[in-house]
């Protein structure tokens, strides 16, 4: 009934997938796991916003030279027609659009450069939390040893250290004026017993604001220039390493203030087919599944 038998692409369809109707002239490429952690490679097309018409590709696997074979059978007037592509700072994503779509400005994700400073906050506060948990474990093995009962020490808001630190991951993700009163609270003694915590946000911080604010590239250039200054004067590592990263893909996400392009329409297409599949259990036939799925939005 579903004509799935006679598709013309089944026998190929576990492998690659291309669509050259559905090229636009903006672009997003992005990796996405479809069942067992198994990845691929998708295009689609940002025009589409994520309705039927939104895939140009999909293909096993995110080799760059497998990939590039199979976007190559795409017409090359047509994937000349392409003018922005949005991806990750994955190098192999990088060859990708350069060899497939050679005419098309690269424009680097914010949300994967703003997440890499997140985690290097994250990478601190969880050294913090480890130490509080050996600190605690040693103190309750003192208590015992001493035949005497051991309480942790618990601050204004009723959280022990060790529950400050866990609980205090989620705002230190949000920018201030989007904290709850409670995390506003919890905050503030986060920081008074943490300064280098404090500092490593700010950094985040002054990233955010940077994406937020500036509308010309120009600025957006002079800005990133002074973050990288703050960033040298302090001793954290993992924002040494976010600053080379960021860095080594500078122009691709200078591009980004152009056109404010994000990679947003292609997260939004992975969540639409991680909802698929969980909508259907699962994926026991990966043909079967890739039928449908294209059905919908190829």
């Amino acid at each position: 009934m579903s004509e799935f038998k006679e598709w013309k692409q089944l026998n190929q369809a576990s492998t690659w997938l291309v669509y050259p109707e559905n090229i636009g002239k903006q672009l997003s490429i992005d990796e996405v796991a479809l069942s067992q952690g198994e990845l691929y490679t998708v295009v689609t097309n940002k025009k589409a916003k994520g309705r039927a018409g939104s895939i140009v590709a999909i293909i096993a696997g995110t080799k760059s030279d497998e990939v590039i074979k199979y976007l190559q059978k795409i017409p090359a007037g047509k994937r000349r027609k392409v003018e922005e592509i949005t991806l990750d700072m994955a190098g192999s994503m990088k060859l990708i659009s350069k060899i497939c779509f050679p005419r098309a400005v690269q424009v680097i994700d914010r949300f994967h450069v703003q997440q890499l400073a997140n985690e290097a906050v994250q990478e601190l506060r969880i050294k913090y939390r480890w130490q509080a948990l050996d600190d605690e474990n040693e103190c309750i093995k003192n208590a015992k040893e001493n035949g005497y009962s051991y309480q942790a020490e618990t601050f204004s808001n009723g959280d022990s250290r060790k529950q400050l630190l866990a609980r205090g991951r989620h705002l230190l993700y949000k920018s201030t004026e989007k904290w709850t009163t409670n995390q506003r609270e919890r905050a503030v003694i986060l920081f008074r017993e943490y300064p280098n915590l404090e500092r490593a946000y700010q950094l985040t911080n002054q990233l955010r604001n940077i994406y937020n604010h500036c509308t010309d590239k120009n600025i957006a250039m002079t800005r990133l220039a002074q973050w990288y200054n703050t960033i040298e004067k302090t001793d954290f590592k993992s924002f040494r390493i976010v600053m080379n990263t960021v860095s080594l893909n500078y122009q691709g996400i200078l591009n980004y203030f152009d056109n404010r392009s994000t990679n947003a329409s292609a997260e939004s297409f992975n969540a639409k087919i991680k909802a698929f599949r969980a909508q259907l259990r699962g994926v026991r036939n990966k043909e079967f599944f890739l039928f449908r799925l294209t059905r919908i939005y190829a």
